[in-house]
């Protein structure tokens, strides 16, 4: 719906909209949030952690807010609501849905009006398909006509119904509704399956220039490249000049836990203008953060936010020589620069700044989300006890009684009652439940725990059973969370303190488990950044690698890099006596001329089989063979990184959602909507896909970073890069299309088709000489796909032929190629590097 018609007169109101068959209604006038907190009953949850740990949604029955809800639902008929504000107005964009996603960290009812008019070509019953994520009533002039409350959580129900139009317009009123536990998927989509064209009229005295402006900046509104330097402003980019002045409130916020604002204003888009400067770099610290923006025309109003990348330095910064000395210059940084969260706390604790102003509203704020059992808690608990153990004569007094008693009356695990949203079951958060467990029951070993009934003693010795358990599991099946760079700092959050402060055998287990996590993240760093294939990753550990909080890991372990504001638990790493192995520098920075491979496998049933190819100056990672076909969640399976910049990045995927800027899992950018089969050899990955014939998204695509390269050439089916030294080529087996505006301008190359083969090279060259070298032997190359057997192919003179098959994998001069470690500690391999 994406067709504006001209109104006939002056006296219209409203902006009309054309509506094809097969197309969503995304005009909409729409009412504030109304959120409440909604925990139902205290009850126990279904144990249902069988310590097999998988990336993607897990079953976890229904917990106490549902069953409240459905109690409530079970005799309710909501009475349709006009009266409200329109606080803004959904327009067609990005998205055929009409998209509220969201995170609450405690159980919360959420609701929200939704008004628009359809005007058929003449009266008459005409159908529809419903989709939602929660539930939906509407109602047509008035009279209720469906009421659809399918509320599975986080999981898309449909219904094709019937609804009276009349052809002077007919209004509609949608009211939505979801119970929002943690990470929730709010959406409904109103698709017309009639075959009859007809239009959509949002309501209101909305002139059609003001709707259109809006629309245009609200679908195409990204930062100017791919960060921000603290010497240059922080810019926004759209399509087109507006042809009248828009008002644009801005709000920007760290994407982390901490949500703290760091900027607001409001500012005017002048007219015949198509960038708005917002602030300086230098006005901003450094990291990932969302930017809220409003866009306002007269009392029209249409929200979006957009992500933005913060970098002052861009060149690696030297730490010191010594480990010990990197931690203290870390460790000064996080003092001084830390966000405000619990590890900053820590850290000013064990350097005596107790005076320090920032330190009670941290551990208020700690308390808070500790004796509300937000969901997340367990990672600010574990730094909280270590803290209370360590200084306690620091702690404010009521500070230190309310810690105690917060300690004693938390919830540990699923068998203690509660009516929190609090995630129990991921590998992470198994792990801090149960490191938290442990720590509290040493730390008050003879007192009551509130919750469970038991003594602190009682606590510990089940902990160390669970945490037995734990280990045993990763151990034999390595990490389902795999080179994550947004996971691996919470995983440090348990184990660092397990290391330091638990009971000798499981501080053996914590110890040789981090020694494995740093010899993993050596061999996925490159020019400072951790990168590679993850079994979980957001948009911001792609987009922003050098922000991530695991970046200061590898700048501390290996010598160089960015320190930034992220303290989950980089302050237990500077405080604790952990020292990583001897001779990691050399994985993360392999020596002048020479390559290393690596293979391993992570997670349950080989869920992740890892190869590496490495050099100095490229770097390709990928997670082989897979589960091709099905639908995704989190898996980054092929990454390509260089060493020169450190946004020099690239990846291929299937979108997993419509909207770039968009929170699902799979999102846009991050993990694919459906997986594709992968197989590597050396420097070479090849990906096939096959969405199938009904795919919503029907198109595969690359992410190039805008920054950091000083070529980029599409070249035939070949999209070629040079980063510094580092070469890289994206051939793809149907025409590559740079997409050229929106979100994706610039960085953004698709292969539209349901069945796409993609290539993926990298080499080592320098200068002009070495790139054109590269194309030409690319030019060589031959990429076809028989869609009839699904088999992948690439065939060059100077190197092995290639075939993908997407029932048995990947072939190698004819000969099948077998993994050749199916074990969870990598085999390292050196070789000359591949070099033009």
């Amino acid at each position: 719906m994406n067709d504006k018609a001209t109104l006939s007169s002056a006296s219209d109101v409203g902006v009309l909209f054309a509506l094809l068959p097969g197309g969503s209604v995304t005009a909409w006038a729409l009412s504030p949030v109304e959120a409440r907190y909604y925990p139902g009953e205290p009850a126990l949850a279904e144990d249902r952690v069988d310590y097999r740990f998988i990336n993607g949604f897990v079953d976890v029955g229904t917990l106490p807010c549902r069953i409240a809800l459905f109690k409530e639902l079970a005799g309710r008929v909501p009475a349709l609501d006009n009266d409200w504000p329109v606080e803004s107005l959904n327009l067609p964009g990005a998205s055929r849905r009409v998209e509220f996603t969201q995170f609450r960290h405690r159980p919360t009812r959420l609701s929200r009006w939704c008004r628009t008019v359809l005007v058929p070509p003449t009266d008459g019953e005409y159908r529809f398909e419903i989709a939602t994520c929660g539930g939906v009533h509407i109602w047509v002039d008035g009279e209720l006509q469906t009421r659809f409350e399918p509320y599975i959580r986080n999981v898309e129900q449909r219904r094709e119904i019937g609804l009276p139009l009349k052809a002077a317009g007919s209004e509609i009123v949608v009211l939505t509704e979801e119970m929002a536990e943690r990470d929730t998927n709010w959406f409904f989509e109103f698709a017309l399956v009639s075959p009859t064209p007809m239009h959509v009229r949002l309501p209101g005295a909305v002139p059609v220039a003001s709707s259109a402006t809006l629309e245009a900046l609200a679908g195409s509104v990204r930062p100017a490249g791919e960060f921000v330097r603290g010497t240059a402003p922080l810019r926004l980019v759209f399509d087109t000049p507006v042809e009248e002045a828009v008002g644009v409130h801005v709000a920007i916020r760290r994407a982390s836990h901490a949500r703290a604002v760091l900027f607001e204003r409001a500012l005017t888009l002048a007219a015949r203008t198509s960038t708005l400067d917002i602030c300086q770099g230098s006005d901003l610290q450094q990291g990932y953060h969302d930017v809220h923006l409003t866009f306002s025309v007269g009392e029209a109003r249409v929200a979006r936010t957009v992500g933005c990348a913060v970098l002052h330095d861009v060149a690696p910064a030297p730490l010191g020589a010594s480990f010990e000395e990197r931690k203290l210059a870390a460790l000064e940084h996080l003092a001084s620069h830390g966000e405000s969260r619990m590890g900053t706390a820590l850290v000013l604790l064990a350097t005596g700044r107790q005076d320090d102003e920032r330190l009670r509203p941290i551990l208020e704020e700690t308390l808070l989300s500790i004796e509300e059992r937000r969901d997340c808690s367990d990672f600010v608990m574990v730094p909280l006890l270590w803290a209370y153990g360590a200084y306690p004569a620091r702690f404010p007094d009521d500070l230190a009684e309310r810690t105690r008693c917060a300690a004693l009356d938390y919830r540990y695990w699923v068998d203690e009652p509660g009516n929190d949203v609090m995630w129990f079951w991921s590998e992470n958060h198994v792990l801090c439940f149960h490191v938290s467990q442990l720590l509290a029951g040493r730390l008050f070993p003879d007192d009551e725990f509130l919750a469970s009934g038991r003594t602190g003693a009682e606590q510990a010795r089940l902990a160390e059973h669970r945490l037995d358990r734990w280990f045993d599991t990763v151990e034999r099946d390595g990490l389902a969370e795999w080179n994550s760079a947004a996971y691996y700092p919470v995983d440090f959050i348990g184990l660092l303190a397990l290391a330091e402060l638990a009971p000798d055998a499981i501080a053996r287990r914590a110890r040789a488990l981090i020694d494995r996590l740093f010899t993993m993240i050596a061999l996925h760093t490159l020019g400072g950044v951790p990168a590679g294939s993850m079994g979980r990753a957001y948009d911001k550990e792609l987009r922003a690698g050098p922000l991530t909080e695991l970046a200061p890991f590898a700048a501390v372990a290996f010598g160089e890099g960015w320190l930034n504001a992220g303290v989950a638990s980089l302050p237990q790493l500077v405080l604790g006596r952990y020292t990583p192995p001897e001779g990691l520098a050399d994985y993360a920075k392999p020596a002048e001329g020479k390559a290393i491979t690596a293979h391993y496998v992570q997670g349950h049933g080989q869920a992740g089989r890892l190869a590496l190819y490495k050099t100095r100056h490229v770097q390709l990672s990928a997670t082989v063979d897979g589960r091709p076909g099905l639908e995704g969640h989190q898996q980054h399976l092929v990454d390509v990184r260089l060493a020169a910049h450190p946004f020099a990045r690239a990846w291929v995927n299937h979108p997993g959602e419509d909207d770039p800027w968009g929170h699902h899992r799979p999102s846009y950018w991050a993990g694919n909507g459906v997986m594709p089969r992968v197989g590597q050899c050396q420097n070479t990955a090849l990906m096939l896909f096959d969405l199938g014939d009904r795919a919503r998204i029907d198109f595969t695509h690359a992410y190039v970073a805008t920054d950091g390269f000083e070529r980029r050439e599409l070249h035939g089916n070949w999209l070629i890069v040079q980063s510094g030294e580092g070469l890289a080529a994206f051939g793809a087996t149907g025409p590559i299309l740079p997409v050229e505006t929106g979100p994706g301008s610039g960085r953004e190359f698709r292969v539209i088709g349901p069945r796409t083969g993609w290539a993926v090279i990298v080499a080592d060259g320098k200068g002009t000489e070495a790139f054109d070298a590269f194309r030409s032997a690319l030019e060589s190359a031959r990429l076809t796909l028989d869609e009839a057997t699904m088999t992948l192919r690439l065939i060059r003179p100077d190197a092995p032929d290639l075939t993908l098959n997407w029932h048995d994998g990947l072939v190698v001069d004819g000969a099948r190629w077998a993994f050749p470690n199916p074990t969870v500690g990598p085999t390292v391999t050196s070789l000359a590097a591949r070099r033009f």
